[in-house]
């Protein structure tokens, strides 16, 4: 049995993870430092060391896993190979060349499109009927190494990253297992990427969630979708910040109101936009509880005919680019 040093850290790599427990040696897992998180801020495991602990599963969280030292410890594990999905660091030289077998990544897209940190984030943005995982061998660049498979996967009208990460993390996981066999026997040619049709995607950061309501609702439903659960999508009712949880783009014509005016649109209440109106479905008000629109617009006078988006706006940024 092949051993394995695993690198990783949010849930999607978790369940990558526990697909490998029990078909290879798992000698190390290697996750991030534990966050601060909940009331009180105290440090919680990542989902990837909580699993790893049930099994009793060595873990290193080092800060910079570039460290002599870390370096030196995974010498020690004598893998085969290193897997990789969601990790958060870059590997540099002295890890990648360490194990006969190399570093394998798990990415979720099919690259060379959606290069970077946050694919699945991207493919929403963009409107792409379809995504899928790649695993690669990695090399020194970013998500730059030989394919060793790929698997598409569609993307639903609705899904959030949210849903999307689920499919793509037990996708990742069954093609994985089905991947490593034939890897270690050598029945694999990796095949080098066409970089001429590579696209990049930056981390997301919690600017990228500010709406600016003179962006299409096209536009704005998809952010809404791609930036679920994290930075979320948020804007000004006043003092107040406002989280759009849940929207739909209607055919109706865009009114003469400016973007971000809210209107009653028949039974609904919708924001104009820069192109078309955004019906709103489920909002939150922060520190406050999620609420379909009709019982909030019930107990928020004045929500129909506000302006939203006064405070500070985004300048039309991407954070995908070509």
């Amino acid at each position: 049995m092949q051993r394995i040093v695993f690198m990783g850290t949010p849930n999607l790599a978790r369940v990558i993870l526990s697909a490998l427990i029990g078909h290879y040696e798992v000698a190390a897992v290697v996750t991030q430092p534990d966050a601060d998180s909940g009331r009180g801020r105290k440090p919680h495991p990542s989902p990837v060391k909580a699993l790893a602990l049930e099994h009793w599963i060595p873990v290193l969280q080092p800060l910079k896993v570039r460290q002599p030292d870390v370096v030196e410890q995974l010498r020690e594990l004598h893998p085969d190979a290193i897997v990789v999905a969601a990790f958060g660091q870059i590997l540099p030289a002295t890890i990648l060349s360490l194990p006969p077998y190399g570093c394998i990544n798990v990415h979720g897209s099919l690259l060379p499109h959606y290069r970077g940190a946050a694919p699945i984030p991207a493919a929403i943005l963009a409107g792409d009927l379809q995504t899928g995982i790649t695993i690669m061998q990695m090399d020194a660049g970013m998500d730059t190494g030989p394919i060793l498979a790929q698997r598409a996967l569609p993307v639903s009208p609705d899904d959030t990253s949210a849903t999307l990460t689920d499919k793509m993390a037990a996708l990742g996981a069954d093609l994985l297992l089905k991947t490593l066999p034939a890897w270690f026997a050598g029945q694999i040619t990796p095949q080098k990427q066409d970089d001429s049709l590579a696209t990049y995607c930056q981390m997301l950061e919690r600017e990228h969630g500010r709406i600016d309501w003179s962006r299409s609702a096209g536009r704005i439903e998809r952010e809404i979708r791609a930036y679920q659960p994290w930075p979320g999508s948020f804007t000004n009712w006043g003092d107040r910040q406002l989280t759009i949880l849940r929207a739909h783009v209607t055919a109706a014509a865009t009114p003469s109101q400016a973007p971000g005016a809210v209107i009653a649109h028949g039974t609904e209440f919708a924001v104009v936009t820069g192109e078309g109106l955004l019906v709103l479905d489920e909002v939150q008000l922060a520190g406050k509880r999620p609420l379909p629109i009709a019982e909030f617009a019930r107990g928020q006078r004045g929500f129909s005919g506000a302006i939203l988006g006064q405070g500070p706006v985004l300048t039309e940024a991407s954070p995908c680019k070509k």
